[in-house]
């Protein structure tokens, strides 16, 4: 009984995953000749948005019903290390990627009005950052995806060092130095995997699926599983590796902490999903115990904390621990429930919180401060922008009929099936950040206009408006009719867990839809 991985080729004609991923830095090559801040702003916009566009091709030629890696290019890099440029997505990656072109388009847009000083520079380094997070989502050679893993850090660390506000370059610092670690530890990994694939093959290749196939002793999955942990738990970030995330948050210009908390913390449960639960299953069940407790920690602490900031930036930062931590307890409940919530939950926390940056950005770009307390009766003189926070905070709360209700939900159900003190320590995690995000909402919008500085604020502009629409139309749009999200991902999730607990598959076919191209066989972790 196993499960068979396709490597389907391009069904659309040419290389659509190329085209995606690199044509924001192609925008970045023309801005370079370009002068006048409104004809780069103006370019830049157009890249950014054609990215969009192109990457919407990408549904309806996905076929959601059959187990196979799609768009597949592979072509030989460095053969005599068996690296290759080899990009392929399936269900799990092609959410990414949509919500990576998204926000990428919305950061560039929001940026409009907010950026007047080295705009060139600053559009240009959006659009590398761009390219660098779809090619994370898109590689399924370890070097191609650890090159992109890195090249994301470069724009990332001059965006908040040169764009952000206050203790901006050590905010920079703190981000490059924590990823940058938890990276080297990530490639030792890589190589380990490398190395033994060659001893027991005799073939040299960094092919993540076919790693896939390896049976591990334990010792070395324990040590692989220690290190992919570090490079993945710092850019979630879990607790305790969490520190970077509200410095970085707070100091990041509004489209950076945009970027930051839709995308890049997304690499990390990424990384859990894609290498180290398949990879190193037997690991993965001896950390368990760890990695269960670790997320409830994350998702109270981080509740608790997001309630005693002044800060509005640093309150939702501490927000996205808590959040992220909802994600990983879905991972390492390892059900289909917890896997399913997990995965559309990393796209809600991009919709709800990427949102809530920009409300507190847009805010900050008129008054020059985000302490929570110079605001309040926002609903009087901006009031789109109260209608429009309201939407985001109830959706970031997890109310019916909303994004995030469709996400924690699952993931309850799947903590509860595993152990009832899972579910119940969560569901506190879901009372508390009821509690700040409504104690925010009522302190800033309700009320009198506390401060004379307010009283003459103008509502959105329209390149706000146009920010903040699709993210509020994504919101009820998921949280009325969800099935499409779950649909995509519903095979990959299924090989996830045939991986790494085929005991949670019983009843489900395992006879998969074939396909054409070359097929890659996967046999079930062996027993610890």
């Amino acid at each position: 009984m196993e499960y068979t991985l396709v490597y389907a080729r391009d069904t659309v004609g040419f290389p659509i995953l190329s085209v995606i991923c690199f044509l924001p830095v192609l925008g970045a090559l023309v801005l370079l000749f370009l002068k006048g801040e409104r004809v780069i702003k103006l370019v830049a916009n157009a890249f950014a948005v054609a990215t969009f566009l192109i990457s919407l091709w990408l549904v309806p030629a996905f076929d959601s019903g059959a187990l196979k890696m799609q768009f597949v290019e592979k072509v030989p890099w460095v053969p005599s290390l068996g690296i290759q440029y080899f990009m392929g997505i399936d269900g799990l990656s092609l959410l990414l990627v949509l919500l990576t072109t998204l926000l990428s388009a919305i950061s560039v847009l929001c940026s409009w009005y907010s950026i007047t000083h080295r705009v060139k520079e600053y559009y240009i380094f959006l659009l590398i950052l761009e390219t660098g997070m779809l090619g994370v989502f898109t590689s399924l050679d370890f070097i191609l995806f650890y090159v992109f893993w890195e090249v994301m850090l470069v724009p990332m660390y001059f965006l908040i060092g040169i764009w952000g506000s206050d203790r901006k370059l050590y905010s920079a610092i703190k981000f490059f130095l924590y990823t940058l670690f938890g990276s080297v530890l990530m490639l030792l990994g890589i190589i380990a995997l490398h190395y033994y694939y060659y001893n027991m093959t005799g073939e040299r290749t960094f092919d993540v699926l076919k790693f896939h196939q390896l049976a591990l002793p334990a010792y070395l999955q324990d040590w692989i599983f220690l290190a992919f942990f570090l490079g993945f738990a710092i850019k979630v970030p879990m607790f305790p590796f969490h520190t970077w995330l509200p410095d970085a948050h707070t100091d990041a210009p509004t489209a950076g902490s945009v970027i930051l908390a839709g995308v890049l913390l997304k690499m990390g449960t990424y990384g859990f999903l894609r290498f180290s639960l398949p990879i190193l299953p037997d690991a993965t069940q001896t950390f368990l115990p760890w990695m269960i407790g670790l997320s409830i920690i994350a998702i109270i602490y981080g509740a608790l904390v997001a309630m005693m900031q002044r800060d509005w930036k640093r309150l939702i930062a501490y927000s996205s621990v808590s959040h992220m931590g909802f994600v990983t307890l879905g991972i390492f409940a390892q059900n289909v429930p917890g896997l399913s919530g997990a995965t559309l939950q990393m796209i809600n926390h991009g919709i709800s919180t990427g949102a809530l940056f920009l409300i507190v950005g847009f805010i900050y770009d008129r008054r020059h401060t985000r302490l929570i307390s110079e605001y309040g009766g926002l609903y009087r003189v901006m009031p789109a922008y109260a209608a429009i926070f309201g939407i985001i905070a109830m959706s970031s709360i997890g109310v019916p009929g909303l994004n995030g209700f469709m996400g924690e939900f699952p993931i309850l159900q799947g903590a509860l099936k595993e152990d009832f003190w899972w579910g119940f320590a969560a569901g506190w995690g879901i009372v508390l950040g009821a509690g700040y995000m409504l104690w925010l909402y009522q302190r800033v919008i309700f009320g009198p206009v506390t401060k004379p500085e307010n009283e003459g604020l103008p509502d959105l502009r329209w390149n706000e408006f146009l920010s903040l629409l699709p993210l509020v139309l994504l919101a009820f749009q998921i949280g009325i009719y969800p099935k499409p999200y779950f649909r995509w991902m519903e095979k990959p999730i299924e090989y996830i867990l045939y991986k790494v607990r085929p005991q949670e598959l019983t009843g489900v076919p395992q006879s998969l839809p074939a396909g054409t191209g070359e097929s890659v066989s996967h046999a079930a972790p062996t027993a610890r």
